[in-house]
């Protein structure tokens, strides 16, 4: 039953919490439990990692962020844990990823997407994000969206079995 409640819970908040006062007395409603309930439910799969976070999300082309970076580095096998993880942890970086290169033609292994105002504002960021790790002499390019075509979190669908890794019937459009 656990399980099952928790199935229903992810569901009825994956696309956010109703706009409402009480959110959590709204969503409990939803479910026929108790506000309480919900919240341990939320606090237990917080802290075991089944979720990340809950908070607000602003949609940063309706506030004028409109160029978006994908930076991409070629940096050496034995330090790209570290740069990673570092670059990873620089507010202006919103995703960070190591990838694997596909010589000869991509010889990037990490990525790190940053954005801004402006292309100008995006290449600005790199160029501050070389500077600060040490990596001026690193290749590396800006590849910039050109066209939204989705933008969404993973979002579940109704019938997937578990929240385990197995049976989950999954939609990202991250």
């Amino acid at each position: 039953m656990a399980v099952e409640i928790e199935r229903r819970l992810i569901l009825a908040i994956q696309g956010g919490l109703p706009l409402v006062p009480q959110p959590y007395l709204a969503v409990a409603r939803e479910l026929g439990i108790t506000e309480e309930e919900v919240i341990i439910l939320i606090d237990g799969m917080l802290a075991d990692g089944r979720i990340k976070r809950i908070g607000a999300v602003p949609n940063h082309y309706a506030l004028g962020i409109i160029a978006n970076g994908m930076s991409v580095w070629n940096v050496p096998d034995h330090q790209v844990a570290e740069v990673g993880r570092r670059m990873g942890q620089l507010p202006v970086v919103t995703h960070c990823y190591r990838r694997p290169r596909r010589p000869p033609h991509w010889p990037y292994n990490l990525f790190a997407m940053v954005h801004g105002y402006s292309r100008e504002d995006v290449l600005v960021t790199v160029d501050g994000i070389a500077r600060e790790l040490e990596l001026e002499g690193l290749p590396r390019e800006v590849i910039f969206s050109t066209q939204l075509l989705k933008k969404t979190g993973v979002r579940f669908q109704e019938g997937w079995a578990s929240l385990g890794r197995a049976g989950l019937a999954a939609s990202s459009g991250d």
